[in-house]
């Protein structure tokens, strides 16, 4: 699981009938600071989000697939959640003590 912030929609009037009913996001990966960390993916939303949420996002088809209650659904993408808060603790300042050496 990643996040993301939705910052579009897509609409698409014909597409697999497996995914009938099912609305599409665009979603830009982000980092836990809310900054883009990859370009954006089409997600099949299962969580109710909204332009401007930040989003649990499944990036794994059949995992993404699952989300939707559809397996057989050719979805590589699903929005899993809506995220409400992030708390973030910063590493104590002094040297990084997965690089020093022994």
């Amino acid at each position: 699981m990643r996040l993301g912030r939705v910052v579009g929609t897509v609409v698409a009037t014909r597409k697999n009938e497996r995914m009938t009913g099912a609305k599409l996001l665009l979603v830009e990966p982000a980092s836990a600071r809310g900054e883009p960390a990859a370009i954006a993916v089409l997600a099949v939303d299962a969580a109710q989000a909204g332009v401007g949420d930040t989003v649990l996002l499944v990036l794994e088809g059949r995992a993404a697939g699952a989300a939707l209650r559809r397996r057989a659904a050719p979805v590589d993408a699903a929005i899993v959640g809506v995220v409400d808060a992030i708390e973030a603790v910063e590493p104590p300042a002094g040297p990084d003590l997965l690089s020093a050496a022994p």
